[in-house]
């Protein structure tokens, strides 16, 4: 079954929005189950500066479904969302 790939971009500026909500996004994480990997991407200082989650949901309705309910989503911190099928070979 092949997993997604949710890809995100923060809005401009979106750092403190992205700290304020952080533990809420980690809980959501936690509470629901399906992520398998996830990290922060980071820009040339190291600041958090987008994410990315691998998720193991049926189909990509579940996988769109669970990225709008992400509190970074739900706050705002986005400036854009992707979502790929994604094939695990390695690892």
């Amino acid at each position: 079954m092949p997993l997604f790939a949710v890809i995100c971009t923060d809005k401009p500026g979106a750092l403190e929005l992205r700290k304020s909500n952080r533990q809420a996004h980690l809980d959501y994480i936690e509470s629901t189950g399906v992520v398998q990997q996830a990290g922060p991407f980071l820009d040339a200082e190291g600041a958090m500066c987008g994410s990315l989650l691998i998720l193991d949901v049926a189909d990509m309705t579940a996988a769109r479904a669970w990225a709008d309910s992400d509190p970074y989503a739900q706050a705002g911190v986005f400036a854009d969302v992707r979502i790929e099928t994604w094939n695990k070979v390695v690892g």
